[in-house]
């Protein structure tokens, strides 16, 4: 397919400069890099050469082959700092793509390219937005920062949470944070994510005597063993969920027995699940009833937690109305504040941080073949940043 009208790829800072939109310039030459997770493949250099142009100090905190970015303008309070990741999922067949995933391409209007939601956009945005209010408001109050890795939709165990111990361990401290991930439903500036639910996820092994399927006297099933008690687990309300969250949910991603024989009872039944929980329930609490259930049916087992976010919420206070209000004012729309979705790196940040919000694109096409961004949404939503900006920062 030719890329007729297409921006070059190979886009670099200056070719931005020179573009109509500097926010789509950016966000091209940011998709053109392929930052399958954890590379970064340069995206964060690209964007440091930028931000040392408007007076930040940018500091790398590279650790187990991941790439982190700390970068800050400013040592007064409030800090607002913008946070995100440059890594982007496995594109998948590129067969089944309409264009190349890292050759990002405009057709009728929509930018296609890995990254173009999830959440290159938002980054481009992010750097445009601050190179504008900086240049406007040259001595603003408080400081501006950016928190960037390249380990979110990998692992997560050596980008933001890493930079997150390292800021605390320090004495470093935000105010307010807006995590670019892609929060919009069916326009841009529907929803802001105000918070996320934890996730805890369980590896249950149950423990039976293999033997053969025509004598189960002899053997213990533990499949048929574990069925009463995952009926039950299946069924319980666990919570009743509260004003920021729905109830908490249980549900089984994964069930595996057996040695492959139609003749074997199996000796050992695993199953993975997990619980997605707001504030209502700890994971103690939710373990320990768990816990419960299985001993009070006498199963011989084992589990192996793992936590890897707890809840979090910021309620209606000075980041939320200014972000909403931005919104308003950009794009006449009347965002709704949620906290459903999945997991994301406010989760790590919220240790450090009294307001955290998430807010970017919309989301239909993250993490899919063919993922794009409406050209027409990416000028407004560094708009938006930036009007944030002037209501938190300006002097």
């Amino acid at each position: 397919m030719p890329h007729a009208n297409t921006p070059n790829p190979q886009a670099d800072s200056r070719a931005d400069e020179r573009a109509p939109c500097p926010t789509l310039a950016l966000a091209c030459a940011l998709i053109a890099r392929p930052s399958v997770t954890p590379d970064d493949a340069g995206c964060l250099e690209l964007i440091a050469a930028r931000l040392r142009a408007l007076g930040f100090a940018c500091e790398r905190i590279d650790l187990g082959g991941v790439s982190n970015l700390w970068a800050r303008r400013g040592s007064d309070a409030p800090l607002l700092c913008f946070a995100g990741h440059t890594d982007v999922v496995p594109p998948g067949p590129l067969e089944a793509w309409k264009t190349p995933p890292f050759e990002p391409t405009i057709v009728d209007g929509v930018l296609y390219g890995r990254g173009a939601a999830d959440m290159k956009s938002s980054l481009a945005a992010f750097v445009t937005a601050i190179e504008r209010f900086v240049a406007a408001c040259p001595s603003h109050g408080g400081s501006i920062a950016l928190l960037l890795t390249s380990d979110e939709e990998g692992i997560a165990t050596h980008g933001t949470v890493k930079v997150v111990e390292a800021l605390a361990a320090r004495g470093e401290r935000l105010d307010y944070c807006i995590v670019g991930e892609p929060t919009s439903v069916e326009r841009l500036g529907d929803t802001i994510k105000n918070g996320r639910r934890g996730s805890l996820s369980g590896n249950l092994r149950i423990k039976g005597r293999q033997g053969h399927v025509a004598y189960p006297h002899l053997a213990l099933n533990p499949i048929h063993a574990l069925a009463p008690a995952l009926a039950e687990l299946a069924a319980m309300r666990w919570d009743e969920g509260n004003e920021f969250f729905p109830p908490t949910t249980w549900q089984v991603s994964n069930i595996h027995a057996g040695t492959g024989a139609n003749n074997v009872i199996p000796a050992l039944c695993e199953l993975m699940f997990n619980f997605r929980f707001g504030s209502v329930s700890s994971p103690d609490s939710l373990k320990a009833r768990c816990c419960e259930v299985l001993e009070r049916h006498g199963l011989d087992h084992e589990i192996d937690w793992h936590l890897s976010g707890k809840p979090f919420i910021t309620g209606r206070g000075k980041l939320v109305a200014a972000l909403s209000g931005a919104i308003k004012e950009t794009l006449d729309v009347d965002t709704e504040l949620s906290t459903t979705g999945g997991t994301s790196d406010g989760r790590f940040i919220a240790d450090i941080c009294a307001e955290v919000v998430e807010f970017g694109p919309i989301n239909a096409s993250i993490h899919q073949i063919n993922e794009c961004i409406e050209v027409s949404a990416i000028e407004p939503l560094a708009q938006i940043y930036e009007r944030t900006l002037h209501a938190l920062l300006a002097a």
